[in-house]
């Protein structure tokens, strides 16, 4: 059994005095790192997620990482005009009269993602964000290698991605970008996406009478429509480009409506990391949207 040599009583006492300093503080940083004290967060960041997890932006920060700039928003962050957040429940719970007296005036929010998940934070989010003031919309998540454009379309319109002329209402998103579970395209050609996509727009049209609003980035467009221009005029763009000072846009695409400038934003209500957008325009062209006029 190792033992200490014998030492004169003050130093004895000096080095208890130290050692005992020194377990304090290695017990505090334990504490600290470990967030024994904090309140958890929510680990949307891992690399890998399961099926039903995604959301917006996962399948770009799993394939290509978090560019320069991030993971805060920096100084080129557009933070003025008509600003907004995207959410699911990887946020937790969220105060929604704290977001709005932000100055978040715009939120979507995840619905579901393929033909089986519906987000578990939607049905409190939805009519939560409504009567705090802020104009809400749905998203969902495409998955086109598990069922049809057509069949995706009306399981968002069932599970709360419908519309309704209420000046409260935006029209839904069909988010669709880099796969967070497998390959870059889904295992489809850059024509039967092109079909797939136009299946969802055509189908929840139908249901909604309103155009679907597009969320991707310009490599996912670009590379697994093949630079397809059929959606010019027919549904808004929602651009995500994180940590740069203006967004590249995907062909065929005229201009973008609303622009996911960072994916590690801060907004007073939100525990933990939120999407940051700015939408393109005045809030009365936001209403706009909104109601179709």
């Amino acid at each position: 059994m190792f033992s200490l040599p014998t030492r004169p009583s003050g130093t004895r006492r000096r080095m208890a005095t130290a050692l005992g300093v020194l377990a304090a503080a290695l017990a505090l940083t334990a504490t600290t790192a470990g967030g024994a004290t904090a309140a958890p967060q929510p680990d949307r960041d891992r690399v890998k997620i399961e099926p039903g997890e995604a959301y917006m932006g996962a399948g770009t920060r799993i394939h290509e990482g978090t560019p320069a700039g991030e993971p805060t928003m920096g100084v080129m962050a557009p933070t003025d005009g008509v600003q907004g957040i995207d959410v699911s429940h990887w946020q937790g719970a969220i105060n929604w009269t704290s977001v709005r007296n932000a100055g978040i005036q715009f939120a979507w929010m995840k619905a579901t993602e393929g033909t089986t998940y519906k987000d578990s934070s939607f049905n409190t989010n939805y009519p939560a964000a409504y009567h705090a003031g802020v104009i809400r919309g749905a998203y969902h998540f495409a998955r086109p290698n598990v069922s049809s454009g057509a069949t995706q379309a009306n399981y968002f319109v069932n599970n709360g991605g419908g519309w309704s002329r209420d000046n409260m209402t935006l029209p839904g998103v069909l988010d669709i970008e880099h796969n967070p579970y497998g390959a870059m395209c889904y295992g489809l050609s850059t024509t039967q996406m092109r079909t797939w996509i136009t299946d969802f727009y055509n189908t929840y049209k139908s249901r909604t009478t309103r155009d679907v609003v597009i969320y991707t980035t310009a490599s996912w467009w670009n590379t697994c429509t093949g630079n397809w221009t059929g959606m010019y005029g027919k549904s808004p763009l929602w651009v995500a480009h994180w940590g740069t000072s203006a967004p590249t846009i995907p062909a065929g695409f005229p201009t973008w409506t609303v622009w996911q400038y960072t994916a590690t934003g801060s907004v007073s209500g939100v525990s933990g990391n939120v999407d940051r957008n700015q939408f393109n325009g005045s809030r009365d062209r936001l209403l706009a949207l909104a109601n179709n006029t």
